[in-house]
């Protein structure tokens, strides 16, 4: 008889709705179908590289298909720059390479989003047979159309965004509201338009603070004193997004590690100097228009709680593709959405990518086409 194939899995970076999903559709798929064996590394890379994990069979997969979170715990921990517990760092992937073969693993399957498939990546390049899973509320991996946790979080945030159009227009005041988004606006885009936001800013369109307050000032004239302003926590105005976009050259053409390492400095310092741009906005906007401004930080709660029908159902479909995979022997892939299917990309066309909004979108559009201040 052939050796039952045994498989490592593990969560990384944030976490996200239809994790569990995930994890229970590879799971009772490899095991069910294909005679697997299957762990579960505790804390994402952190599990993996001090070795901690715990059996997964169905009975321990039972009953975490509604639930959020992780059954199985996260870290933002990469491979190559694992703490060393004395403020530096080391390549840890010799010891995940040693783990791998103490533990008799044949595969395995990392479950997050685009610092994971990097993660995931520079294992595959070290020789090991991995795939990965894409996990994100931001919904900005590259060459799958969503990813499992999108639909919850922007199902959160317009349940927020219908909630504090009543307080904006019963107080005639300007309620700005921050997503989560750093560099692809997906979300703060999508929910602004299911939840009517007034104004929606995105990292891919800078905006006028000016050209915000004649829109929210032609809306008072008009006899509505009130305005709900979506924000996604990456957006930047058209002065800051310049001075980002020269950092952003400064790194792309430095000619030695040292220069690079200054121009990412450089470029951190910029972004660290906006973390409090959402509440600019506001003070900005009410200087501006004389309408009282209130800032809402939705944070944590957008990637919180029970996933919905679409997350489960695609953590389900990705997880169970991806045992396939594994069975078949494909490796160094993603099993990505595409079309309503689950298709293997390489991980070398994921991995350092991202997936933001085009400008010509069919959502930007739709925006414009309603009346929606996009603050260009």
């Amino acid at each position: 008889m052939s050796k039952k194939k045994r498989v490592g899995i593990l969560t990384a970076g944030g976490d996200s709705p239809g994790l569990n999903a995930a994890i229970r559709g590879f799971g009772k798929t490899a095991i069910s179908l294909h005679g697997m064996e299957l762990i579960g590394f505790r804390n994402g890379i952190t599990g993996l590289v001090e070795n901690r994990f715990q059996e997964l069979g169905n009975e321990e997969l039972a009953g975490i298909l509604t639930m959020g979170g992780t059954m199985l715990g996260t870290s933002r921990d990469k491979v190559h720059k694992f703490p060393d517990g004395e403020g530096g760092t080391y390549n840890a992937i010799p010891q995940i390479k040693e783990n791998f073969e103490k533990d008799d693993l044949d595969a395995l399957v990392f479950i997050g989003g685009g610092g994971t498939a990097k993660n995931a990546k520079r294992l595959v390049d070290a020789g090991l047979p991995v795939i990965h899973l894409p996990k994100t509320i931001d919904n900005d991996i590259m060459h799958t159309d969503t990813s499992f946790g999108f639909s919850t979080a922007m199902g959160i945030a317009t349940e927020a965004i219908d909630r504090l159009h009543s307080t904006a227009h019963s107080h005639h005041r300007i309620i700005v509201v921050e997503l989560m988004g750093h560099r692809a606006g997906w979300l703060t885009l999508g929910a602004g338009i299911a939840g009517g936001a007034d104004i929606i800013l995105i990292p891919e369109i800078p905006y006028s603070i000016e050209r915000c307050a004649d829109y929210i000032k032609r809306r008072a004239a008009h006899g509505r004193p009130f305005s709900v302003v979506a924000v996604a926590e990456g957006a930047h105005d058209t002065e800051v997004a310049e001075q980002l976009a020269a950092a952003n050259d400064l790194v792309s053409h430095a000619q030695s590690p040292a220069a690079k390492q200054a121009a990412k400095a450089h470029r951190r310092a910029i972004e660290a100097n906006e973390r409090d741009s959402t509440f600019r906005v506001a003070e900005q906007l009410e200087a501006a228009t004389g309408l009282e401004a209130r800032v809402t930080i939705l944070g944590y709660v957008q990637r919180g709680g029970i996933p919905d029908a679409e997350d489960r159902l695609l953590g389900t479909l990705l997880g169970g593709a991806g045992a396939e995979a594994v069975a078949a022997g494909e490796f160094g892939v993603m099993i990505a959405s595409q079309n309503g299917a689950a298709t293997p990309v390489p991980l070398e066309e994921v991995a350092g990518q991202d997936k933001l909004v085009p400008i010509d979108h069919p959502w930007i559009q739709a925006a414009r086409n309603v009346g929606t201040g996009l603050g260009d």
